[in-house]
């Protein structure tokens, strides 16, 4: 049976150099599955603004809705490493604001642990969610939530300037007591120094093979789009096709009259029936 994943168990598999295994999920159903599979940890990530809520961007992403969705995940996850994503202004405002938001997280939403975007400039928000006891998780490179700076969701670090900046931000979060740091659409050279740097484990998503893990959105991994997925993921299924053609199937049964047949019904004695009807 598998125990449970813990902050130690990060610097464990580093240490042994044993992939760590990641996934999105944001609700009940999809945690207990993954969990069941034997994923290391999950992501309550604020892209379910996007994959969940429809929204463009994660920048609609509220405290509460993270907060709904970490103690849903946390329902399903028996031994999963359960992160959740600390949302645009959440943690940008003051260093107490940023602690508050944080201890929700924990205490309300029953993370294990809470993840945000940026480096050097917030490293002191870091280290203040650190003081209160509250592991941490930094995420840099390709930060979603800068989607207005960058102007898009652009691959970052490819110029000797940015780079270094990366590499910059990753010693920062280290400093500041986070235990781990996800790389987000990096060049994997780049990742691969970050790695070797740094002795907390790196996550990537789009930061190639040299990351001590990985991470992706659970929709890209079961292909529950029918667009391109991004260049960084890979499709384990096909779920868009397969569900489409599950609910075309019921359409098709419920209007033809072959759904429900007998067998999905439920008796009552006939004795009752005339009784009730006389």
């Amino acid at each position: 049976m598998k125990s449970k994943f813990t902050v130690s168990s990060f610097f464990k598999a580093k240490e042994n150099q044993e992939k760590i295994t990641m996934l999105t999920a944001y609700d009940y159903s999809m945690a207990k599955i993954v969990d069941g599979a034997g994923i290391d940890s999950i992501l309550v990530g604020d892209s379910l603004g996007m994959v969940v809520q429809g929204y463009e961007s994660t920048l609609e992403v509220t405290m509460d809705d993270m907060v709904y969705h970490c103690k849903a995940v946390a329902r399903g996850a028996e031994n999963a490493f359960i992160v959740g994503d600390m949302p645009f202004l959440s943690y940008h405002i003051s260093i107490e604001e940023s602690v508050r938001n944080a201890g929700r997280l924990i205490q309300e939403g029953k993370a294990h642990a809470v993840k945000l975007e940026g480096g050097v400039d917030v490293a002191d928000k870091v280290r203040a969610i650190v003081k209160a006891q509250i592991p941490v998780m930094g995420h840099i490179g390709l930060t979603p939530q800068s989607v207005n700076v960058f102007g898009g969701f652009k691959v970052q670090g490819k110029d000797k300037a940015q780079a270094l900046k990366v590499i910059e931000d990753a010693v920062a979060l280290e400093k500041a007591g986070a235990f781990s740091i996800v790389l987000e659409g990096i060049p994997e050279k780049l990742a691969k120094i970050i790695t070797e740097k740094v002795s907390i484990p790196t996550i990537g998503i789009g930061a190639g093979r040299y990351c001590d893990g990985q991470v992706l959105v659970i929709h890209d991994l079961l292909g529950m789009y029918s667009g391109q997925s991004p260049k960084f993921s890979k499709r384990y299924a096909a779920l868009n096709e397969t569900i489409k053609a599950s609910v075309e199937g019921y359409v098709s049964e419920v209007k033809s009259l072959k759904f429900p047949e007998e067998k999905h019904t439920f008796s009552i004695d006939d004795q009752i029936i005339e009784e009730i009807t006389r």
